[in-house]
């Protein structure tokens, strides 16, 4: 095996990231029509059990959890201020 096939499996691995992205994208705006002000966006105590569990998926797969956690919060950072937008331009209060 040579860099070259090892970066094309990481690409292959990357546009299936990429499209589940796009599926959590889908259920983070459906989520949104459920939630009433900006606190239940933000949902602390989810957000924690979220971590909490991908940790432990993390290791149960073999992966850093310290990696998987990082990857984690940007990920549901950006996914909050997503939802934020969309609370906004429904007229949700903040």
């Amino acid at each position: 095996m040579s860099l070259d096939d090892v970066r094309a499996a990481i690409d292959r691995i990357d546009d299936q990231i990429v499209a589940l992205l796009g599926q959590r994208q889908e259920q983070v705006r459906a989520a949104a029509a459920f939630k009433a002000d900006d606190a239940a966006v933000r949902a602390p105590d989810r957000r924690a059990a979220l971590m909490a569990r991908v940790r432990e998926r993390a290791v149960a797969e073999g992966a850093d959890p310290d990696v998987v956690a990082a990857t984690y919060a940007a990920m549901v950072d950006a996914f909050i201020a997503l939802e934020l937008g969309e609370h906004r331009a429904r007229g949700h209060p903040a």
